[in-house]
């Protein structure tokens, strides 16, 4: 499949009156935090925050990630959570986590924190009416890192996930270890073996085998699931998922027991089958109340290439066995697994298997719900936000214009917030940009020689300045 080499960045589409109006922050690799408006103007950069992800708390605050562990010695580990003011003074600061002594560079502490994090009064991490995060207290939950041997997994050394919870001044509350809790995971014994042999290692100063990767945590809050009496939904119980795995599951937060998980197997059951594979999956977590389908369960489904299991032709030793070459949204219901809805390759426009690439991202990306029920995306592998309608419409389009990594524009996650978080940005006026006609939109600029200007009603329009011309392909003046 081919792309351009060139094409626009910013917002590309905007329509005012059926958006959820507000600022939009990401962060952009090297460039730092960045705040936007709906027409993209930036209201804010915060240089040397990290997004992994950024948020924004009432008041114009940033909350976000500084500094990362040497890879050689970790994975995507982050020195320090930090959260800043408008201005970048430090409100809030946490990373004493673990004390690490890597060779050759300066023993410190470390959170080790990636991927999420939430802090008291909202479950989720963006925007929830009536649910605001707190900003001058309460605890903070975190997803961190730590490295250890579990002989039930592989003999290899593992970067493993754990949980921790740390009040304001910094102390460690609570925690949760991943790997404790192998054997509640459902993996079969060709998977199991599949993973004892290659815990997908990492190479680097010492083998690590990043064997689930969770990428989001997440409080459940108030939801109907637990009103009704389900007691695997409480509102304090943890959802995530694993990257690696293509499990999505709830722990309780007062036991730490898995109370309710889907996958690694999509196959079990006709209720999962229906469901279809879940993928590489992201930013898994429950929509809270307050906000059209709520209970629900949203998850970005990535697709490309994850899991533990049989060989097959796109796996020759059973690891990444599963493949799809495009992104599912899917919301689903998690008492009875039914799809509440979807945003697919189909929905966007495009067909599957053909062209289902141009809705797709192997890696990161996000979704959120809004208030008036628009779902907003990140498709993250190429830096692409989109808000669409619960009818599939596209109303705002945003490419982000900056190169994190290497020649990649990516966004690791978005979220939108209302103008009011912020009271410091001066958002431009809110703009309308139509979408672009690309059966009709040309670049402006030189005409081929194998160009005339004709009179013909079936040439095609071609706008040049204030000028319009038709034009011809293939045509000689002789002719």
């Amino acid at each position: 499949m081919g792309y351009p080499t060139v094409y626009p960045m910013g917002t590309t589409v905007y329509k005012p009156d059926k958006c959820f109006n507000g600022l939009t922050v990401y962060s952009s690799g090297l460039t730092g935090g960045v705040l936007i408006d709906m027409n993209g103007a930036e209201m804010n950069v915060w240089k040397g925050i990290m997004g992994f992800p950024v948020k924004l708390f009432p008041g114009g605050h940033i909350f976000g990630s500084r500094g990362e562990r040497n890879p050689l010695y970790g994975f995507q580990d982050q020195i320090d959570l930090v959260q800043w003011d408008w201005n970048g003074n430090v409100v809030w600061e946490f990373n004493k986590c673990e004390y690490i002594e890597d060779p050759g560079e300066k023993p410190g502490w470390q959170a080790r924190q990636h991927h999420d994090f939430q802090r008291t009064g909202n479950p989720v991490g963006y925007y929830v009416p009536g649910m605001d995060p707190l900003v001058n207290s309460g605890n903070t939950l975190i997803l961190s890192h730590r490295n250890l041997h579990q002989p039930k997994i592989s003999d290899e050394l593992l970067i493993d996930d754990i949980f921790i919870e740390v009040d304001w001044e910094g102390n460690i509350v609570w925690e949760w270890v991943c790997s404790d809790h192998f054997d509640d995971m459902g993996f079969d014994d060709v998977a199991k073996e599949v993973l004892r042999r290659n815990p997908n290692v990492r190479k680097g100063g010492s083998p690590m085998g990043d064997w689930m990767h969770i990428n989001c945590m997440s409080t459940l809050g108030p939801n109907k699931h637990y009103d009704a009496g389900d007691e695997r939904f409480h509102p304090d119980n943890i959802i995530w998922d694993g990257r690696e795995t293509n499990i999505l599951a709830i722990i309780s937060k007062e036991t730490g027991k898995i109370v309710w998980r889907v996958g690694p197997d999509y196959s079990l059951t006709p209720e999962l089958r229906k469901l279809g594979w879940i993928i590489g999956p992201h930013h898994t977590h429950m929509i809270p109340k307050g906000l059209p389908g709520e209970g629900n369960i949203l998850c970005y489904d990535n697709g490309g290439w994850a899991g533990y299991g049989a060989p097959n032709p796109a796996s020759f030793d059973g690891t990444k066995n599963a493949w799809r070459d495009y992104t599912r949204i899917i919301e689903f219901n998690p008492v009875t697994l039914e799809m509440e809805w979807q945003h697919t390759p189909t929905e966007a426009g495009f067909q599957i298997p053909y062209n289902s690439s141009r809705f797709y991202s192997p890696f990161v990306s996000a979704a959120q719900r809004l208030p008036n029920g628009n779902t907003m995306i990140t498709e993250g592998s190429e830096g692409r936000l989109l808000e669409v309608t619960p009818y599939h419409e596209l109303v705002w389009e945003y490419h982000h214009p900056y190169r994190s990594f290497g020649s990649m524009h990516m966004i690791y996650r978005a979220y939108r917030v209302p103008y009011e978080w912020a009271p410091q940005a001066q958002p431009t006026p809110e703009v309308e940009i139509p979408a672009i006609d690309n059966k009709t939109w040309r670049v402006p600029g030189a005409r081929s020689e194998r160009f005339h200007e004709v009179d013909v009603p079936d040439c095609l329009p071609y706008v040049e300045g204030d000028i319009s011309r038709a034009l011809c392909i293939g045509s000689s003046e002789d002719e």
